[in-house]
């Protein structure tokens, strides 16, 4: 009975969605989340600063990502939430952990979408070089704001054709390009080729002039960005009409994409052209396109890069949206944010991230690498994210071993050192972001990572903790007090769980 209780009081906040993404919505969904601006645009600057060692830097934060794939497909087989990160924190530590999760989960997306829209606005520039930035965003914004608005199907229907254009663009790239590089073609005067990757100046693992051995290492932290939005998938179960036939399947398909579309697109551009050719503000394929004499297939995919940065934005509002209507369900957001279409849209989180994203075209009018700043300030929300995934999943396990609660039909193999090792790689990441931001500048301000790491988690404890010092009473009071997590190793933690804030 108990169980029973506890389970019906977490799914309350499912209440008024509407099951309605398909098989090829959701497989294209979980796609199209490995494929976005961190490996269109963010690659460049990466390449010309690393060299060929960035493939390595790639390779390993794509098997973490793996590792976080598999803790998700446990928790989302446990229980489908479009509650997600939060309702997991919820259930296994409490709404204080629900309202941390929940409010990090939001400002990573909102400052990923500020990101995008400046990738967009990079990217209109190829054409249109006199376009103001801050226009590009309002557009880009107020399209996607739209699809959002209309239902879950209409943005699963945009993801689909996205998701679609962006495999294209990169299975077009990886069949020229192993042409190109098998061939031994010249290009620019530059002979292609697999040698590249030891003959490109500095070598492999370049440690010379403004090289440092530890520097593939250290890139790390901002690699993660580029698979940051592959936990789509758990916000997505919770309108998916079979989540238990498609989750595991989209899990289990990310570790070939990212050795597909990350891996094999980084070693093919290493082995075209000298990593110092590719340049920070052009995507590294048009370069290559453009190299080729083929500009005219640079101009289209630089078409798909502006969908691709848009797909990675129209997910931002589709998340955030739901995560917010989960926390106003248990007082930690305003209660605005329950407010939901007959379509099943939670459209008042969906607006308040979009005035957010607003501040975006401001940051673009004052500052020229306002891509980076939302970028790198990002990382934290999205390492944050990470983490709670893997200590949710940990909860899981220790509970279902124990008979607590019934075994997720999808469990994580390795468990639980694999999960260990995600943790003990996020606490690297935030280190490595601190000192490569300390040496990116001689001027204090200019070191963006550094002032992110020292200056910005500190400010961000200061500010969460203040919320939730105004947000407790009303928790207290929505929940009769029952604020912790919801399990023991014994049992369900309070007797009556039917009264708690979520059944609201």
């Amino acid at each position: 009975m108990a169980q029973t209780q506890v389970e019906n009081s977490l799914q309350a906040e499912q209440e008024g969605y509407k099951q309605t993404l398909g098989r090829r919505q959701v497989q294209m969904i979980a796609i199209g989340g490995a494929i976005g601006t961190g490996l269109f645009l963010g690659s460049a600057a990466k390449l010309h600063t690393t060299g060929p060692a960035l493939l390595f830097s790639y390779a390993f934060v794509g098997l973490i990502a793996y590792f976080l794939m598999r803790a998700l497909g446990e928790l989302v087989l446990y229980r489908a939430t479009s509650g997600a990160f939060v309702s997991y924190m919820r259930e296994f530590y409490g709404e204080l952990g629900a309202y941390l999760t929940g409010w990090m989960y939001w400002l990573n997306w909102a400052l990923t979408g500020i990101a995008e829209l400046s990738a967009v606005a990079v990217y209109i520039k190829y054409w249109i070089p006199n376009m103001p930035s801050w226009a590009t965003v309002l557009i880009a914004l107020a399209v996607v704001l739209v699809i959002n608005l209309l239902s879950a199907r209409a943005f699963g229907e945009f993801e689909f054709w996205a998701s679609i254009l962006k495999v294209t663009a990169i299975v077009v790239f990886l069949a020229v390009g192993l042409v190109v590089v098998i061939g031994g073609l010249d290009i620019d005067g530059h002979k292609a080729g697999f040698q590249n990757l030891w003959n490109n100046p500095g070598g492999f693992w370049p440690h010379t002039g403004d090289f440092t051995w530890y520097g593939p290492l250290l890139i790390m932290s901002s690699v993660v960005f580029a698979y940051a939005a592959i936990e789509m998938v758990a916000v997505a179960a919770g309108e998916m009409e079979d989540a238990k036939r498609e989750v595991p399947k989209a899990v289990n398909a990310v570790i070939f994409r990212i050795a597909v579309f990350y891996c094999g697109s980084i070693l093919l551009l290493v082995s075209m052209l000298p990593t110092s050719d590719y340049v920070e503000g052009q995507s590294p394929f048009v370069t290559v396109f453009d190299r080729l004499g083929l500009n005219w297939i640079g101009s289209l995919i630089q078409a798909v890069l502006i969908i691709a940065a848009m797909s990675s934005l129209n997910s931002g509002l589709y998340s955030t949206g739901r995560v917010l209507r989960s926390l106003g369900m248990s007082k930690q957001a305003p209660s605005f944010t329950l407010k939901m279409s007959t379509s099943g849209v939670p459209w008042a989180g969906i607006v308040m991230t979009s005035i957010v994203y607003v501040l975006g075209a401001l940051l673009n009018a004052v500052a020229a690498n306002a891509f980076e700043i939302a970028l790198e300030a990002a990382s934290i929300g999205v390492v944050f994210t990470w983490a709670t995934i893997f200590v949710c999943q940990l909860r899981l396990r220790r509970l279902s071993d124990a008979g607590v609660v019934p075994a997720s039909s999808f469990r994580a193999p390795g468990s639980p050192w694999t999960s260990y090792a995600g943790l003990a790689f996020l606490v690297f990441v935030v280190i490595g972001m601190a000192i490569s931001g300390w040496q990116s500048s001689p001027y204090f301000w200019h070191k963006t990572n550094f002032v992110v790491v020292v200056v910005g988690i500190p400010v961000l404890a200061v500010l969460l903790g203040l919320g939730w010092a105004l947000a407790r009473p009303r928790v207290v009071a929505n929940t009769g007090g029952q604020i912790g997590s919801r399990w023991t190793m014994n049992g369900p933690r309070y007797a009556d769980t039917a009264a708690t804030g979520e059944e609201q």
